[in-house]
């Protein structure tokens, strides 16, 4: 046999067993996070709060507890979350927001938010208008891709 063959058949089999290990992963990963979600779910209220400040932050610097810090994986201990420092009744208190309503979470406002333990799922405006996210800047592929769509007369795809 041609050895260009042989080496091609075995690259294609690694490969293949690389697609089927993380298809396996990948199923088992969605299971913990639909578990997840549940105990979010059932364990959830609804609480007033004054949002003092939001910014992303490394765990260490957030000021939580040191019981959430233990439970955190240690590859994700130096990753940045979204947290945000909220004046719920007499107390100060460190949240960690979800990545989807981070950017809508408006800050020195007073608001009704769904929170679980000490995740922050839904928040809602209590008082005065909600401002919208401000709109995020595009990149130079994406801007020379729309002016590229523009000339063509092709409609952008959302």
């Amino acid at each position: 046999m041609n050895p260009v063959l042989i080496t091609l058949i075995v690259i294609l089999a690694v490969l293949v067993v690389a697609v089927v290990v993380l298809m396996i992963l990948g199923k088992r990963a969605e299971k913990k996070q639909a578990e997840q979600q549940e105990q979010i779910d059932a364990n959830k209220q609804t609480v007033s709060m004054l949002i003092i400040d939001k910014k992303r932050m490394k765990l260490k610097e957030a000021g939580l507890p040191q019981m959430v810090i233990d439970q955190t994986p240690r590859l994700l201990r130096g990753s940045k979350l979204p947290i945000v420092k909220a004046k719920v009744g007499p107390q100060i208190m460190s949240f960690v927001c979800d990545e989807k309503i981070f950017d809508n979470v408006p800050v020195k406002k007073e608001v009704k938010a769904t929170v679980s333990g000490i995740y922050i799922t839904e928040v809602k405006g209590l008082h005065g208008k909600s401002q919208p996210a401000p709109e995020k800047k595009k990149g130079a592929w994406a801007q020379a891709l729309e002016k590229a769509r523009k000339k063509l007369g092709a409609t952008s795809v959302k």
